[in-house]
């Protein structure tokens, strides 16, 4: 392989989305927990949810944080990577971006700073709203995203002038089934993400029997969100199966290892797919089924990387393994919830010391579903950039040479590790301190007006 512009400009975007992703991932979810700790607070008064709140707030500020700086370089790879790109669709990618800015940035930029700093300079009311508002902030942020994204995948609501893209049915752009579909199922993996993190934290602080008051909460609340959304998740993920199906057959034959057409189809378990052979090594495969799991129907073809041209079929090992390595984190988190569910109804939660410690095992398994899914997406998508429009190839910026490529991916590799480096490691200090601190200190009741009063302290109501 060699190290031309086009493969480091694909291996910086790669690097740099793949570590910007964990961040959203872990914020949108983190934001809806918070915004719904908050309305817990002001409903009951509870000084465990101001507790909790103000601990992950920290984290959240942290991780937000680290995502907008490592995303915003984003936008401007393409132009200095991806020119023709962004010039070819520009019309199209341009404006989704600057909604987002418009919208999301504008919301979250506006009412975070009323989260970190605002609590005891405004009523409890306009916080709670303001929690909210930073919540839908990032909700809309990962709209815009993923309408961008699903319109690469698959063009609709453009034509073509001068060899521009040009919009001409936006609410097909933006409001299409195949959009709705990818945006649901992406949200759903950031909430199931936090989730699970918020669950292993909970059952972390039980096996170590500190702050067992907060981890109730958090196992609770992680545990039985989990265990509602991973059922929707799973029917979501067969519907974004569907649309592969149809609109991106290359993609769905490489995801399932298919080298020739079939009719009913054969389900490959898992195999060593041999590009060079074309053929699949030690396979452990079902004959017969492969159509009705994919379509819901017995007898739907099932086309086969032969039927394309040998130009336009997508890599296979990367969209098939992290396609299974996907469904298996989502088979991780559903056993994980329903068990954990019925130990809460049984009452044996906190004292079944094996699930607890299955329970922080898990604390990955979301981030590696959402990652190991974005590799299928994207590298499957191959050989286009947009899909059947647009070559990779032909995307990137002509005058770029390797050595200011080389040089760029080095600087990212380099920035983003001291980065993430420090990110992690003080996220880590804060969660093995937990709210209490590493002094015992907790933050105030609600109704208290200093933002981290102790729990000891006046003004204090609540230690439940």
């Amino acid at each position: 392989m060699a190290l031309d512009p086009l493969i480091l400009s694909r291996l910086q975007f790669a690097f740099v989305i793949s570590f910007h992703i964990i961040f959203p991932a872990f914020t949108i979810g983190l934001a809806a927990w918070l915004a719904t700790v908050e309305g817990l607070g002001f409903a009951t008064g509870r000084a465990v949810y101001r507790r909790i709140f103000d601990f992950w707030l920290r984290i959240f500020a942290v991780s937000f944080g680290l995502g907008v700086v490592s995303g915003i370089v984003m936008a401007f790879q393409f132009g200095t990577n991806w020119s023709v790109l962004a010039e070819r669709a520009g019309p199209i990618q341009g404006p989704l971006i600057g909604y987002e800015a418009f919208t999301a940035f504008l919301l979250e930029a506006t009412f975070f700073g009323v989260m970190l700093l605002g609590r005891d300079r405004v009523r409890p009311g306009v916080y709670l709203l303001a929690c909210c508002m930073v919540s839908l902030g990032t909700i809309l942020s990962s709209f815009w995203i993923l309408a961008n994204n699903t319109w690469m995948q698959v063009p609709i609501g453009h034509e073509v002038i001068d060899g521009r893209f040009i919009p001409t049915d936006w609410r097909e752009i933006v409001l299409g089934p195949v959009m709705l579909i990818r945006w649901l199922h992406m949200l759903l993996a950031a909430f199931l993400t936090t989730a699970i993190c918020v669950a292993a934290t909970g059952a972390w602080y039980v096996l170590r029997d500190i702050n067992r008051a907060e981890a109730r909460v958090m196992l609770t609340w992680g545990l039985g969100l989990a265990a509602a959304l991973i059922p929707v998740q799973m029917y979501l993920g067969h519907l974004n199966g569907l649309y592969v199906y149809e609109h991106q057959p290359a993609k769905f034959a490489a995801i399932e290892a298919r080298w020739k057409d079939e009719q009913p189809g054969t389900e490959v378990w898992l195999a060593w797919p041999d590009a060079a052979r074309q053929e699949n090594l030690l396979a452990i495969e079902t004959p017969g089924i492969g159509s009705f799991i994919a379509t819901g129907e017995w007898d739907a073809p099932m086309t086969g990387l032969e039927s394309f041209p040998e130009e336009d079929r997508p890599p296979v090992v990367i969209p098939f393994f992290g396609f299974r390595i996907m469904v298996g984190m989502g088979l991780v988190m559903l056993a994980v919830s329903w068990i954990g569910t019925l130990l809460r109804v049984t009452g044996r939660l906190e004292t079944s010391r094996w699930f607890l410690w299955a329970t922080f095992l898990a604390f990955p398994s979301g981030f590696i579903a959402v990652l190991t899914g974005w590799y299928t997406a994207e590298v499957g998508r191959q050989p286009w950039v947009i899909y059947g429009l647009l070559r990779t190839e032909d995307a990137v910026t002509p005058a770029l040479t390797t050595t200011d490529a080389l040089i760029s991916l080095v600087v990212f590799v380099l920035v983003y590790g001291m980065l993430g480096g420090f990110g992690v490691r003080y996220i880590y200090k804060l969660l093995r301190e937990g709210p209490s601190g590493p002094s015992g200190a907790a933050s105030g009741a609600y109704g208290s007006r200093r933002p981290f009063a102790r729990a000891d302290g006046p003004g204090v109501t609540d230690r439940r």
